[in-house]
């Protein structure tokens, strides 16, 4: 789909449909009396019979009937004026393409209020346009259900520069673009995006000035003793595969940071086997890989001042005779070990856990851990469900949490929603009886083990076990 950015005057435009986006004050007043007026008061009777209060989410479709050279308007709703956000704005645009497929128009405009013509809402609402009209069709034998929408145009008044909200459009289109990589790579069945073909995808898409990819095979990870890896992968035909991806600026980088995506392609739980119904969405445990793959596709073209190093650790956990057993020994790079009490957290630990070329020993300013949520926790305790990122902070460093609560608020995406980092929670390290050396670290949790995973390092981090050069946030 294309996005173009036009002047548009609403009354006179002859097009498909126009979506005019409103909030609570705007019903009755500006665009919106005029276009009932034009209708003939249809439009004004229609919002007070369906009782259309604006509410983020909802939208109103109405059909002109020849009244005006535009077939359909679209009302779509911000929500209260004092609460609207950019995230209302991402709405608003997927809604705008939602309802143009329903009416089979191959145009629409969306017209941006006179007041709200800036870069990070034109951004928003080409984001949600775009993200809505993501299809996976790959494997589908008939893809006929809709009419795809061709090309949607962001109307303007002649204020504001159009050099700028082009380069926000740009941005943004780029932005999506990760994401749709990112969920294509999801999207393919876990017969199909295995660790191998993970690699080959990093490789395809991951090009362009100052980014580097690199991809171990099984050979290369024994050498490197990547053990955790190995482990998760012993009872998989397929070999693993450790991608490397490394982006450099072309001046001197202000930060180095680096992106662990967990490339778990498919948890079956290994020996200590998943119920069949979690088993139905375990090929999404590479998510947090093919994150990493999307966001380091874009970084050429979007030329961030910072170095960037993305590392899947990329393997399937399935059980076999050769598999890692209750009971096993794993010994990390760094010499500590750690016994395997339940083959279904491999992917969690051992396997994201991956302190290769770029990690720790690189001392970046900032490492970004990402997997998906597969534990209930984080979903049941937020309030948003799956639409938050959760923040597991201690109470001494309540500034940084502010920083990132600010981050969080500035994408306007649900956010962050902290959850406890505690002392207080009961934990002792004990040597494992029968082996000698062996540092054992045992929480007792209940339920699901978010926190107890933020924990581990956290909690040992006296010890400097896992993250000797940096306090764990």
């Amino acid at each position: 789909m294309e996005i173009k950015l036009r002047e548009i005057a609403p009354l006179r435009v002859q097009t498909a449909l126009l979506a005019v986006p409103v909030t609570d004050k705007d019903l009755g007043e500006g665009l919106v009396r005029r276009l009932d007026r034009q209708l003939k008061g249809r439009l004004g009777a229609l919002v007070k019979k369906s009782s259309f209060a604006a509410r983020r989410g909802t939208s109103l479709l109405v059909a002109t009937h020849g009244a005006m050279p535009t077939g359909h308007v679209l009302l779509v709703g911000l929500g209260k004026h004092e609460e609207d956000g950019l995230h209302a704005w991402r709405m608003a645009g997927a809604a705008a393409v939602k309802e143009a497929g329903r009416v089979w128009a191959d145009e629409a405009i969306f017209m941006l209020p006179p007041d709200q013509q800036t870069e990070s809402v034109v951004g928003a609402v080409t984001e949600g346009a775009l993200l809505n009209a993501y299809r996976f069709t790959k494997y589908r034998s008939n893809d006929k259900q809709t009419a795809p929408l061709r090309t949607l145009i962001l109307g303007r008044t002649a204020s504001g520069s159009s050099a700028a909200l082009t380069r926000a459009v740009k941005r943004a289109k780029l932005s999506v673009s990760g994401v749709c990589l990112a969920r294509d790579l999801v999207n393919e069945p876990p017969s199909t995006a295995t660790a191998s073909y993970l690699s080959e995808q990093a490789k395809v898409h991951c090009r362009g000035e100052g980014l580097k990819v690199e991809v171990w095979g099984k050979r290369k990870i024994e050498q490197m003793k990547l053990a955790g890896l190995l482990a998760v992968n012993q009872g998989s035909r397929e070999e693993p595969r450790f991608i490397h991806m490394r982006y450099t600026p072309k001046g001197r980088p202000k930060k180095k940071i680096a992106l662990i995506g967990k490339g778990i392609t498919f948890d079956s739980g290994g020996l200590s086997l998943k119920p069949a119904r979690s088993m139905e969405t375990m090929k999404l445990d590479m998510a947090g890989g093919a994150a990493v793959i999307g966001v380091m596709s874009v970084l050429p073209e979007l030329a961030p001042d910072a170095e960037v190093i993305g590392l899947v650790p990329a393997t399937d956990n399935l059980p076999d005779g050769g598999a890692q057993k209750p009971g096993d020994v794993i010994r990390y790079l760094n010499g500590k070990t750690v016994e395997v009490m339940n083959t279904r957290e491999g992917g969690h630990s051992r396997g994201t856990w991956c302190p290769g070329p770029g990690g720790p020993r690189k001392n970046p300013d900032c490492m970004l851990i990402i997997w998906p949520p597969s534990h209930g926790a984080l979903p049941v305790s937020s309030p948003w469900h799956d639409r938050d990122a959760g923040l597991f902070i201690d109470e001494k460093r309540r500034e940084r949490a502010a920083r990132l609560f600010e981050c969080g608020r500035s994408i306007d995406r649900g956010g962050l929603w902290q959850l406890p980092l505690s002392g207080r929670v009961p934990s002792r390290d004990i040597k494992s009886p029968g082996r000698r050396h062996q540092e054992r670290i045992v929480w007792e949790a209940v339920g699901g083990r978010a926190i107890t995973a933020a924990l581990c390092p956290a909690g040992i981090r006296q010890n400097e076990v896992f993250v000797p050069w940096r306090p764990w946030t």
